[in-house]
């Protein structure tokens, strides 16, 4: 069985959401951006050995059949379950729509909706099922290619699985506290947001917020779980970032975005420098 964890770093949200002001908030973020729009995916199988049967599958970042990270949306059919199978690589999932079953084969079944997180290491037996139309989850890799081998190739990586059900996700205000009125938030996932190490986290922004994420590591990632986003790319051109959209970029930089007047919006990021959420 899984491990069922509730994330939180405490004292971190202060590191992560230290409100600055400087030149940075007048720079348009233009040409350090990349955006996917979730229209946009190309999608392919997954896992092309097995056809029809497979889940679809589209990259977002990176190239999941090269040797680099990568981040990918994969799409499940209402009731898809695979075989037992293990994968070369340990993964990392956040559900997106539906619902997603990821543990041992004879676990029972543990069904995670959405904003939920696992990870899957490298070696380990193990069954994916999902319910729901068109269910989708964003799945991120350190490096491919990303490869699906049968149980009896099974072996132990040293890492262990993770299941946080969103129910379990500690949300922590700016400062720290929790469920503070009309402030963005965060929950810390994995990783460490110390100096300049790889963490992922999902930030979550109230109804109509207008304002900036200010990134300043040398990586960038963002993909929309949640919501919908508005991208200011520049005073003449905006982005409607449906969930499973993506933006990134490589260096710092200044992301204008809106979230919708009535509905929360939830984005997972990540980075391996400072963050900074500011409303307007």
């Amino acid at each position: 069985m899984k491990i069922f964890v509730i994330v939180a770093i405490a004292g971190i949200s202060v590191f992560v959401f230290a409100s600055v002001s400087n030149a940075a908030d007048n720079r348009s973020p233009e040409s350090l951006t990349e955006i996917v729009l979730s229209s946009e995916v190309k999608w392919e199988r997954l896992n092309p050995a097995r056809g029809d049967k497979s889940p679809a599958a589209g990259t977002l970042w990176g190239n999941r059949n090269g040797v680099s990270p990568t981040g990918f949306l994969v799409k499940f059919v209402d009731g898809f379950e695979s075989p037992p199978h293990i994968h070369n690589v340990t993964y990392r999932g956040v559900v997106i729509k539906g619902l997603i079953h990821n543990d041992d084969p004879a676990a029972g079944k543990m069904w995670m909706r959405l904003s939920s997180y696992w990870s899957q290491p490298a070696g380990e037996a193990h069954i994916t099922a999902a319910k729901g139309d068109n269910t989708i989850a964003y799945i991120e890799i350190e490096k491919g290619p990303y490869l699906v081998f049968p149980v009896e190739k099974a072996f132990n990586s040293g890492q262990k699985p993770v299941n946080v059900d969103a129910s379990n996700i500690v949300w922590l205000d700016q400062f720290g506290r929790p469920n503070a009125e009309y402030h963005s938030k965060i929950a810390f996932l994995w990783g460490n947001p110390q100096g300049d190490r790889l963490y992922g986290s999902l930030i979550k922004l109230p109804g109509g917020f207008i304002g900036k994420i200010k990134s300043f590591g040398v990586t960038f990632r963002a993909v929309v779980i949640k919501g919908q986003i508005q991208y200011q790319m520049n005073q003449n051109i905006r982005k409607i970032l449906e969930p499973g959209s993506y933006f990134g970029a490589n260096g710092q930089a200044v992301h204008s975005v809106s979230s919708g007047a009535e509905n929360e919006s939830i984005i997972y990021i990540r980075t391996n420098g400072e963050l900074d959420v500011i409303g307007e």
